[in-house]
């Protein structure tokens, strides 16, 4: 029998492509599933940020948004940003490239994530923000 479980959570981030560890929120939802063997999607509310895996540790934090910053740059031109005056043209750029959310196989009650892999949000907007990201189970 197939069964859902689904929690969303709130998290304060800084914008410019903050990046924040949500992996234990994760393993939370999972657990408090009582799912054994399905999967997880985890998934950003909102056009200016996402969602991905990471080695969490400050200095690939920083290459990664360095890279961002390198694809679409904070100060660049942006129809978008010239038609709504928000200046965040390449926040929703940088979302759109790297998707809103991911999906994760559970098996034994628990998400498969290798050793170094983290569940991360990276807030791409050009203000802090509080972020909704909706962690939903499925299996059995």
């Amino acid at each position: 029998m197939n069964v859902e479980h689904g929690e969303t959570i709130e998290i304060p981030t800084k914008g410019f492509s903050d990046v924040i560890d949500i992996s234990r929120e994760v393993e939370r939802v999972v657990g408090m599933s009582g799912i054994s063997e399905g999967t997880v999607c985890v998934t950003c509310i909102g056009s200016t940020a996402s969602v991905t895996t990471l080695e969490y540790e400050p200095a690939l934090v920083l290459d990664l948004q360095e890279l961002l910053e390198g694809i679409a740059s904070a100060d660049m031109r942006s129809r978008h940003s010239e038609t709504w005056g928000d200046d965040n043209g390449f926040s929703h750029l940088r979302a759109a490239l790297m998707g809103p959310g991911i999906t994760i196989p559970v098996s034994e009650g628990r998400p498969i994530l290798g050793t170094w892999q983290q569940v991360v949000v990276v807030d791409h907007d050009n203000r802090p923000r509080s972020r909704k990201v909706r962690i939903q189970v499925s299996g059995e």
